[in-house]
């Protein structure tokens, strides 16, 4: 009798997949760092593949360089903005390593580095596309010129490099001919001299930030004669005035998106001057300048391609938005943000001329009421953004009128509004909502919330900052019916406690936790958040009295992506804030206050933390740890804040509105 063997196979299914195939597998879990390590711990083979197929790299630790530039050979895109001390050493460990490969480097939040390590790197790096060097105050003309021997690149960024001359940025634009972006702002010491050597040698630029600089129109002819330029920003130019701009002559037809916020020195005469003849306008950014006159939106009235424009903080006169509203051709995106003088008729007869508006800020405009949101829902129902924070005139009854016009919402701020949960209900109907701010909203309750939780299930971000009514009812269904929440902020509602946090903690793309102020959760209900809430990024705990060490541990251990914690009048000890040191990325702390807290304590923890970049502590705390350990910590990129505030505890959850000039009887 023969008898059948049953072979088994050991084979793994992967073998028989290309590494193309693999790679393109691996893509998908680029948004997920946990997945990604998993597979690369499967096995051997996995782990050789995941060190193949990656090409961005964002290090923790300065000293790990070399050893993660070794475990990944083919990085194309390098950030080292978590690594505050970056000196040349560590610069030539990454030209050795990378070499041809590196395409872009991001040191925007590192010091220490020279003209000695920049030039190593873009020697050896020589594919180099980008650079950051953003916040560079310690780099001078030696580190541009530097910069200039790479040929190859197109983007650098260079905002408050504030010792760089003309002399620097003239070498810049005559090593680095294919720049299509350059940023300046803040660049104090660069004058027109320099800009227009820029503009003279580097004709393919695309986008040039100059915000701050002592220029004037002087450079202006060079800059309008580039032919490729579509992105030109002059905030803050307070040496650009009208009768510079009246001289001009050349136009510049390519310009697709202008700034020129926070210039008080022009007119609508000097503006037009400038982007006259700019036939493919599409943004205008005029925020905090002149007035918004009738003779400044007759200027702007024939640019046919205008579809965003930005008037925040300026005032606003009724002739000038009544001649907007006549406009041939609707915008799709107006701010007036912060504006005075914006009312009920003239905004009425703006958007009705206006209809295809998709994102509309009226943040603090203060004197509209019922008719401007009944206009503004009725002729805009194509609506995807509306920002009214502190419309206080507007009546309850207005707000339901959103759900039923502009169902296609999906960012609304009625921060301190009168808003109710009639209101809430009917915002539910905006089923694509994702972002929906709700702070100081005294007539909202769990009931509304309901509605929210039930129907919008594509929210990611809630503000529900000081709105009293609401309890651990409402943070249950909204958390129920909107798993993918990211950002919640539910500070200062006495009526929260850790039921709402257990709530939360099914939220596990929760990356923004503010609970400031909420006297009711403790140790059981954050432990909850640690553990379920692995992606937690932003933790503020500030006044939360009952929180104490075990939520330490309990952060210490599953909340390995926390970058920024506030702690301040917590029941944390030494203990406590040791364990959050081994946090990894840690990086912004704020300790006030801490009761358990002792200098040595504090001392051990600051050694522990080693990626940490700004720490605020209480100014009794300075003279108690030794300068010798508080200059070692700061050698190695972290900046202290010392703040000299008063012990307080805030008994009247109202007494804010003192603060802004409201009365403490209002609802």
């Amino acid at each position: 009798m023969r008898t059948n063997k049953k072979t088994t196979c050991n084979c793994n299914p992967f073998d028989f997949l290309t590494e193309e195939i693999i790679f393109t597998i691996l893509d998908y879990l680029n948004d997920d760092p946990f997945a990604k390590k998993s597979f690369s711990l499967t096995c051997k083979a996995f782990y050789s593949i995941e060190s193949h197929h990656r090409k961005t790299l964002k290090p923790l630790r300065a000293e790990l360089l070399l050893r993660t530039l070794h475990r990944y050979p083919h990085i194309e895109h390098l950030d080292l903005t978590v690594c505050p001390r970056i000196e040349d050493r560590m610069l030539n460990v990454v030209s050795l390593a990378c070499k041809d490969a590196l395409c872009s480097i991001n040191l925007s939040r590192s010091r220490f580095f020279t003209n000695i390590g920049l030039s190593s790197l873009v020697s050896s790096c020589f594919n180099l596309v980008e650079i950051d060097l953003s916040n560079g105050v310690e780099l001078n003309d030696l580190a541009a010129a530097a910069i200039a021997e790479a040929k190859n690149l197109e983007k650098l960024w260079l905002a408050r490099c504030k010792l760089i001359t003309d002399l620097g940025i003239g070498c810049v634009a005559v090593g680095c001919r294919k720049l299509r972006l350059i940023c300046l702002k803040w660049c104090l010491k660069i004058s027109d001299l320099g800009v227009q050597l820029l503009a003279l040698k580097c004709k393919e630029i695309r986008s040039l930030d100059l915000s701050y600089l002592q220029i004037t129109e002087k450079c202006l002819p060079s800059i309008l004669q580039l032919q490729h330029l579509e992105d030109l920003v002059l905030e803050g130019c307070l040496g650009i005035n009208d009768d510079g701009l009246s001289t001009l002559q050349q136009s510049c037809k390519s310009l697709k998106t202008f700034n020129m916020s926070n210039c008080h020195n022009h007119s609508h005469v000097g503006l037009l001057s400038l982007i006259n003849g700019a036939e493919n306008l599409r943004e205008l950014t005029l925020a905090y300048g002149p007035s918004v006159t009738a003779d400044l939106a007759k200027c702007l009235h024939n640019f046919s391609g205008l579809h965003s424009v930005k008037f925040d903080g300026c005032l606003v006169k009724c002739s000038g938005i009544r001649a907007i509203g006549n406009w041939p051709n609707s915008l799709k995106e107006l701010s007036f943000s912060k504006c005075s003088g914006v009312a009920d008729d003239s905004l009425s007869f703006l958007v009705q001329g206006h209809k295809e508006l998709r994102k509309l800020d009226i943040t603090c405009c203060r004197m509209i009421m019922y008719d401007s949101v009944d206009s503004i829902t009725s002729s805009c129902c194509s609506l995807t953004s509306l920002r009214m924070e502190s419309c206080s005139l507007v009546p309850k009854e207005a707000f339901v009128l959103f759900g039923q016009r502009c169902q296609l919402m999906e960012e609304l701020d009625v921060t301190d509004t009168k808003i109710d949960d009639e209101g809430l209900k009917s915002i539910s109907r905006c089923s694509k909502l994702s972002s929906l701010k709700l702070g100081i909203c005294m007539n909202i309750t769990d009931n509304g919330l309901k509605h929210i939780g039930s129907r919008c299930s594509k929210l990611k971000e809630l503000d529900l900052y000081r709105s009293l009514g609401i309890t651990d009812e409402g943070i249950a269904a909204v958390t129920f019916g909107c798993p993918d929440l990211e950002v919640i902020n539910i500070a200062y509602n006495d009526k929260v406690t850790d039921a709402s946090l257990i709530s939360l903690s099914r939220c596990s793309r929760l990356r923004v936790l503010e609970i400031r102020g909420c006297p009711h959760v403790s140790s059981k209900g954050l432990s909850a958040i640690a553990v379920g809430c692995r992606q937690l990024m932003v933790l503020d705990i500030k006044k939360c009295f009952n929180i104490n060490d075990t939520a330490m541990l309990s952060l210490a251990q599953f909340s390995q992506n926390l970058k920024q914690i506030n702690l301040s009048y917590c029941s944390v000890t030494d203990v406590g804030l040791l364990a959050l040191a081994s946090v990894n990325r840690l990086q912004n702390i704020t300790v006030l206050h801490l009761g358990g807290l002792t200098p040595n304590g504090l001392a051990a923890a600051l050694l522990a933390c080693r990626g940490i970049t700004k720490v605020k502590l209480h100014a009794s705390f300075k003279p108690l740890i030794p300068k010798s350990l508080l200059g070692y910590i700061e050698a190695h990129g972290c900046v202290f804040h010392w703040r000299d505030k008063a012990f307080q505890v805030e008994m009247d959850t109202k007494g804010w509105k003192l603060h802004f000039g409201k009365s403490a009887e209002a609802p």
